[in-house]
């Protein structure tokens, strides 16, 4: 149980909201310890305060803080993505990783800069745009920021455009399970290894249709899954995740759920499955990709206790 000195940190707490055929009902809930009486306690969540009698609290404990992320913590999370999102065509230069994917996503087709290209940057860059040229397709490079804020300035000098913010945030799978049970409430989550045909039209609705390299980039992972939710007979929810960085990291992507079953939880729902597969599997860690201006995702990812690792610009050559 929590106590004074808790008071001020990051905690999450199980609340007992009911009954159904004699088994409680829990609810979790994230957020900063602001206030801790002999009858209540009260948490600053990301949609606002909350105050839950201690009569109602099944659980609650402190969330131990992170530390600030170093530049090899940057590098090894951008490595471990990359492996989560393998473009069929990729190649080096020096370290910097070049990749193309039929133009499938700004992920499968941009330079990943990080390390040594081995060059001059001015003369980096130049190759950067050859090596696209030569594909016909337009020059990208996806800059992890602050790591590679060089990179960031030089292309400013060549007039680069910005597409929007993208943040990498990350959560451990012990806090991340704490905060999402199991709910019998909710159709299954499937795990599937491979996606069925109705879980690749979704994908390819919200991406823009599904080239040849979009199957090498979603499937072309040692430990992969693909999970399937559905409704009444009909596919409502989808995601995927991936093991990568050696074992550690669970990659959440391409969550989804259809607009008519919205609002029900069931893409949180959709995570805790992907959770525990990569928990059980020995994964230790979480993190997913969501650009800045993509509020409700991002709000979500915040009541699960996703936090901000570091950030990302996609940079297009003029």
């Amino acid at each position: 149980m929590l106590r004074q000195q808790d008071v001020g940190h990051r905690v999450v707490v199980r609340r007992i909201v009911g009954v159904r055929n004699d088994r409680a009902l829990y609810s979790d809930a994230l957020g900063e310890l602001v206030d801790l009486t002999e009858t209540h306690l009260t948490i600053a969540t990301s949609t606002g305060p909350l105050s839950v009698p201690l009569t109602e609290v099944h659980r609650a404990k402190r969330v131990p803080a992170s530390r600030r992320p170093t530049a090899a913590d940057v590098v090894a999370l951008e490595l471990a993505a990359n492996e989560a999102w393998p473009a069929p065509d990729q190649d080096r230069l020096g370290d910097w990783l070049l990749r193309s994917a039929q133009g499938w996503t700004g992920r499968g087709n941009s330079a990943l800069p990080v390390g040594d290209p081995d060059r001059p940057l001015d003369a980096a860059v130049d190759a950067v745009q050859d090596w696209y040229a030569t594909r016909g397709q337009p020059a990208m490079i996806n800059v992890p920021l602050p790591l590679a804020g060089p990179v960031g300035v030089a292309l400013d000098e060549r007039g680069w455009d910005a597409r929007p913010l993208t943040l990498v945030r990350t959560t451990g799978l012990t806090d991340l399970l704490a905060v999402l049970p199991p709910r019998d409430d909710l159709p299954e989550a499937r795990l599937e290894p491979a996606p069925s045909a109705d879980w690749l039209a979704v994908a390819a609705g919200r991406k823009g249709g599904l080239p040849d390299a979009a199957h090498h980039l979603l499937t072309a992972v040692d430990r992969v899954c693909f999970v399937h939710l559905h409704d009444d007979g009909e596919l409502a929810g989808t995601a995927r995740g991936t093991i990568t960085g050696g074992g550690r990291w669970l990659g959440i992507g391409l969550v989804e759920v259809v607009s008519t079953a919205r609002r029900r939880g069931l893409a949180a729902h959709m995570i805790g499955a992907l959770a525990r597969w990569a928990a059980g599997a020995g994964a230790t860690d979480a993190f997913l990709q969501v650009e800045e201006r993509n509020t409700p995702a991002v709000t979500l990812y915040g009541r699960l206790g996703f936090t901000t690792h570091h950030t990302y610009l996609t940079r297009v050559a003029p």
